[in-house]
């Protein structure tokens, strides 16, 4: 079977700079990988660049079997990304948000109830506006449109930003019931101790290359680079 994402000496650059400087990656499907390292190592490099949203200048690049040097729109809609503010319309109910995302990726509109309700969405706060919500609502959101697309491929940085412990606790029950049904996840994270418990892999990113790191409590072979 093809791997989910496989990253050959891939250079990103931005603004000139080399972001990735070199990386290799490979994650099969129905892994949760986790990626950690410092501000600016290139955690969140990576995840644009397998969402298709930062271009590759050198190497090789393939997710879900799209190459990404040639046309990185194509795997698009087949994945999902949750970013640091979350693409999210505040003149936009919370429902409108979640529907528009899932129309925007040719999904399926009957996940959204369901998506809504998971999230602790449904009631009142589906019909409010989301410039009126906490922090935490929002983020909510964000998660709320990932689930209901039911993407093969889920990109979370720092997916427990924003949230207190039942929100952080709510991610952690939402990636494990995406990896339980067929989804890959990679995550970029500084929460480790959580994200590590969700990982079946981790991984060090350190200026602009990954490494293998120890692997985690749940797989005892060593982690897998490429």
């Amino acid at each position: 079977m093809e791997p989910v994402v496989r990253l050959r000496s891939v250079v990103a650059l931005l603004g000139g700079f080399p972001a990735l400087a070199g990386a290799d990656l490979t994650v099969d499907a129905g892994e949760a990988v986790l990626l950690r390292g410092p501000n600016g190592a290139g955690k969140s490099t990576v995840l644009r660049v397998c969402a298709g949203l930062v271009p590759v200048a050198q190497g090789e690049a393939e997710v879900l079997g799209v190459d990404l040097t040639k046309d990185r729109r194509a795997v698009r809609r087949r994945i999902a990304l949750l970013g640091h503010a979350g693409l999210l319309y505040d003149d936009l109910t919370v429902r409108e948000n979640v529907t528009f995302a899932v129309k925007a990726a040719g999904g399926d509109a009957s996940s959204i109830a369901g998506a809504l309700a998971r999230l602790g969405l449904d009631g009142r706060l589906a019909t409010t506006r989301v410039g009126s919500l906490s922090a935490g609502q929002r983020r909510r959101t964000a998660l709320a449109a990932l689930v209901a697309r039911q993407a093969e491929l889920w990109l979370l940085d720092e997916p427990h930003a924003g949230l207190d412990d039942d929100g952080r606790d709510l991610v952690d029950g939402v990636v494990r019931e995406a990896i339980a049904t067929g989804s890959t996840v990679v995550m970029a994270s500084h929460d480790i101790d959580r994200a590590t418990k969700l990982a079946s892999r981790v991984l060090t990113v350190a200026g602009g290359m990954i490494t293998a790191s120890k692997p985690t409590k749940t797989k005892t072979e060593p982690a897998r680079v490429s």
